[in-house]
């Protein structure tokens, strides 16, 4: 028997519903009373401090397309008073002139007999300016310098001159070889007299599309401050009539990219002094040079140089005047071909290597300098055509993120070179 066979029947079970409240208490705790005494952060009545603001503007100084972004500073001059004139100073840090429009707004702008005027004036720290005589309204050559002179810390002027030709004899279409036989007027002695007495530029980037080869040469006697210098378009002649007295400049940076190829005659009176200082550490040329141009720069500049950039380095003669660079730190060039024994001769002193990859690129060199070059930085890699399927771009990927080096791939050539430039600095400290 059960011990169920005792207990009495009490019939089916009821539901029955029933009323609880429970109250659950904690003391506190000493972090819980440190963080309720916090007080929540809140934007002071008088704005953000303008550190705040200025730290953030310049963090955004720079668009997509690695320009000064013009929109954000216009819409945040209109902010509030406290905002506009250091966005204004932003804008006009780089600043672009085309017409002698833009000219007559310009000046108004840094009119020095104002003290806004003369801080904004002061703000430019590089100009572009274009001299194209075959359109009408254009920038004429005093009103550039009076510009140029109305900006006193003024760092670099970028320069482009376009010749003019008759009413309806303009050969657009054409090659830029008989586009650039137009004929523009030298600098007058006025021009050249404001230019002389305005800012001392570190910088001359100057585009000449016409067929006057003796602008460049006028310019260069206006700055002997310059230590960045390049040179496109029509090439620079000296005439056999002429003694020109030594070039004072000792240039530490050096970009050609001439339709023919500059005469060693010009180079040696213009890299005179460098040589005697040995201050060049930059060599950029965007045409591919002769064996004997590139082989005359080296022998005099080779020893000190950080940066050099050619377009292909696959002749025997072109990487030979490479290797004898030993206090490299850059080596660039777009060509998805090199010779092989460039990387395996690679100083010890490279930081930074830019190259074209395809199907055909021999990788094997490039992953051994990775692998072998403790000094390596960055490596960058424009991809041509089939070059995403190269079959040991896993293997570089996989080298650079061993050894901890920074890979950044494109396939767009201009935004190699935006990358290149831009970080260019940083490899050459």
């Amino acid at each position: 028997m059960t011990f169920c066979g005792y207990l009495p029947y009490s019939g089916p079970p009821m539901v029955v519903e029933h009323e609880i409240s429970l109250k659950f208490t904690s003391s506190p705790s000493r972090d819980s009373e440190i963080y309720d005494n916090i007080r929540t952060p809140r934007v002071p009545a008088s704005g953000i401090p303008i550190e705040i603001v200025l730290t953030i503007l310049e963090a955004a100084y720079f668009d997509d397309r690695g320009g000064p972004d013009i929109d954000l500073f216009r819409k945040c001059t209109l902010v509030c008073k406290a905002w506009s004139l250091h966005a204004q100073k932003l804008m006009f840090r780089r600043v672009r002139l085309r017409s002698h429009s833009a000219f007559v707004s310009f000046t108004h702008a840094v009119n020095r007999s104002s003290p806004r005027g003369r801080i904004l004036g002061d703000s430019v720290i590089q100009m572009r300016a274009v001299l194209d005589y075959n359109q009408p309204g254009c920038l004429n050559q005093s009103s550039l310098a009076v510009a140029v002179a109305n900006c006193p810390n003024l760092y670099e002027l970028d320069l482009a001159q376009y010749g003019c030709v008759a009413p309806g004899k303009d050969v657009v279409g054409r090659p830029a070889q008989e586009r650039m036989r137009r004929p523009a007027p030298s600098f007058d002695e006025h021009s050249l007299a404001l230019l002389s007495a305005g800012p001392r530029i570190a910088a001359l980037n100057f585009s000449n599309w016409s067929e006057n080869n003796q602008s460049v040469l006028q310019l260069l006697e206006v700055w002997p401050s310059l230590k960045s210098l390049s040179i496109t378009g029509t090439s620079p002649v000296l005439s056999p009539d002429v003694t020109y007295p030594p070039f004072p400049c000792a240039l530490e940076e050096l970009r050609l990219n001439c339709q023919r190829e500059p005469a060693k005659e010009f180079l040696g009176w213009l890299l005179h002094r460098s040589a005697e200082e040995k201050s060049l550490r930059v060599i950029d040329l965007e045409r591919q040079p002769s064996p004997e141009l590139l082989d005359f720069l080296v022998e005099k500049h080779g020893e000190m140089l950080h940066s050099l950039a050619i377009p292909s380095f696959a002749t025997h003669e072109h990487a030979h005047a490479a290797m004898r660079c030993r206090s490299l730190r850059e080596l660039r060039t777009e060509s998805s071909w090199s010779s092989p024994v460039i990387c395996r001769q690679m100083p010890e002193t490279i930081q930074h290597l830019a190259f074209g990859l395809d199907l055909n690129t021999l990788l094997n060199p490039i992953i051994d300098l990775v692998k072998t070059r403790d000094d390596l930085q960055a490596v960058t890699v424009n991809l041509w055509r089939d070059g995403h399927r190269h079959p040991q771009l896993t293997s570089l990927q996989m080298a650079c993120a061993y050894r901890g080096v920074d890979l950044r791939l494109t396939r767009d050539v201009r935004r190699m070179r935006l990358l290149v430039v831009s970080e260019q600095s940083s490899f050459l400290l």
